[in-house]
């Protein structure tokens, strides 16, 4: 039986850095339509939802959904782990696919890579430029319980902030939903799968292409890591400030408002146009223990 991937984007519009940021316009359309369109460009994906708060601030965002036609789903504000876990069960997902609203750069190839990596399929397969994907399952279970393509502050990522990915198994979530305690691993969903990683050495990365790193943390969940040479990981494409805002927007004019680009394209862009990655680059980024002022526990 194939597994039901699905992807939940979560979203809200009482941010606490930028209030109201997935709606900001970005080329004529919100942020979150672009996050949209681009994660619904997954040639593996079977379905995504929107999944919003209970608060009534976020009643904009369940009209939005239905003037798009796309599934909304609300649930806790603070514990979003709860809300992605109600979310999966309601929708029956098997392997869950964390996105965030604030992500309009989101690339469905790197998704999909890491989706494939998360499956079992061989890098140096789904990697090709040249090659069809394969069907969406191997035989058997996932052999991992969580892959990602970076692993936030204080472990270290290769790619741009912004592309980010998170992957989990139904199992793997539900047990995090069980036993998480602390406010970061109820805020920030899905830390108490690689917290405590530690990966085997290898020898340094020396040609350009995608790796992986795979170990098993001390909670007994397999992970898998993407990780790309050369890193990227300075660079900053998310929306979660005024300066990541007018960066994202000067992209988007960059490629005359289309939002088909690929990562590879923005990259080539900054090479071009230096000055472009300047204007968000003071911006701190976020670590996994930073948690909303307003959150108390779970």
């Amino acid at each position: 039986m194939s597994l039901r991937k699905l992807a939940i984007i979560q979203a809200r519009m009482s941010s606490s850095r930028l209030p109201g940021k997935v709606l900001q316009d970005v080329a004529g359309k919100p942020v979150l339509q672009h996050t949209l369109e681009r994660a619904g460009r997954s040639k593996l994906l079977d379905d995504v939802l929107v999944a919003t708060t209970h608060d009534p601030s976020d009643d904009i965002l369940l009209e939005f959904c239905t003037r798009q036609g796309m599934t909304c789903f609300r649930g806790s504000q603070l514990d979003v782990l709860d809300r992605y876990y109600q979310a999966a069960s309601q929708f029956h997902a098997d392997v869950i696919v964390r996105l965030t609203a604030d992500c309009p750069l989101v690339d469905p190839g790197v998704l999909d890579l890491t989706l494939m990596a998360f499956l079992g399929h061989p890098l140096e397969q789904a990697a090709s430029s040249t090659s069809q994907f394969p069907g969406s399952n191997l035989p058997g279970d996932p052999p991992y319980h969580f892959a990602t393509d970076r692993l936030p502050p204080p472990w270290k990522r290769t790619l741009p902030i912004g592309l980010d990915v998170e992957i989990c198994t139904f199992d793997a979530l539900q047990r995090a939903w069980l036993e998480a305690q602390a406010p970061h691993q109820r805020e920030n969903v899905m830390p108490y799968l690689y917290e405590g990683n530690t990966f085997p050495e290898r020898p340094p990365i020396l040609n350009p292409g995608w790796y992986l790193d795979t170990g098993t943390t001390p909670r007994g969940f397999r992970l898998a890591v993407l990780n790309h040479f050369p890193d990227y990981g300075s660079l900053r494409w998310t929306v979660d400030t005024p300066e990541d805002l007018h960066f994202v927007r000067e992209v988007f004019s960059h490629f005359t408002g289309a939002n088909d680009f690929t990562w590879l394209d923005v990259l080539t862009l900054l090479e071009q146009h230096p000055e472009l990655a300047l204007i968000n680059s003071g911006i701190r980024h976020k670590t996994v223990y930073d948690v909303d002022h307003r959150q108390k526990g779970p």
